[in-house]
């Protein structure tokens, strides 16, 4: 069974927000080496609308950085699934469009051989978390206090304990956290 990956930035005080954090070269190398292992990422509305509005026309018109333009084809090419109740169509190429998240589809997609399957946003990883689906948190922290703005686990309604595996430092003094979920989460 392959993974189901929170990949994730948030700033020290626990907020997702990607003007908040600096992407320099080590941290898209970062996460060019984790869409690498991964074949799929789910997205809520909200992220998804912000990458897609930013990341395909980069590929079209590279900036000439090497890491992130390597990132800008990974997350172009790598297939991705839309979950939203409002949006009736995308553009982005290798988007599906969901109304809803469904736990038996999430577990048969888990099931099928392939790399990692990346939860790419705020609210799926929320989502994903409550019905007990998540197999490994790859929380990267930011030496920056935001003060404001989206928590990354708003709405988390039970605890969910946490085993860390591991932990892979920056230059920038980001940190990745590996977590994985203990046993007695309520949902597994």
């Amino acid at each position: 069974m392959r993974k189901l990956i929170a990949a994730i930035n948030m700033t020290l005080d626990g907020f997702c927000d990607h003007t908040a954090v600096i992407a320099d070269n080590e941290l898209h190398q970062h996460f060019n080496e984790v869409l690498s292992n991964a074949d799929i990422i789910l997205y809520g509305r909200t992220t998804y609308q912000l990458m897609e509005s930013y990341w395909p026309a980069i590929v079209k018109t590279p900036t000439g950085n090497k890491t992130e333009d390597e990132f800008a084809v990974l997350i172009d090419n790598i297939p991705k699934i839309l979950f939203s109740r409002t949006l009736q169509h995308v553009d982005w190429k290798n988007t599906e469009l969901k109304k809803e998240i469904v736990k038996e589809e999430v577990l048969e997609l888990k099931q099928r051989a392939g790399k990692n399957i990346l939860a790419g946003s705020p609210s799926m990883i929320v989502a994903l978390t409550q019905l007990g689906l998540i197999d490994e948190y790859q929380i990267v922290v930011h030496p920056v206090i935001w003060g404001s703005g989206l928590p990354l686990f708003k709405n988390i309604k039970e605890k969910v304990n946490l085993k860390l595996l591991k932990t892979k430092t920056f230059g920038s003094g980001a940190v990745t956290l590996y977590y994985e979920p203990t046993r007695n989460h309520p949902n597994k």
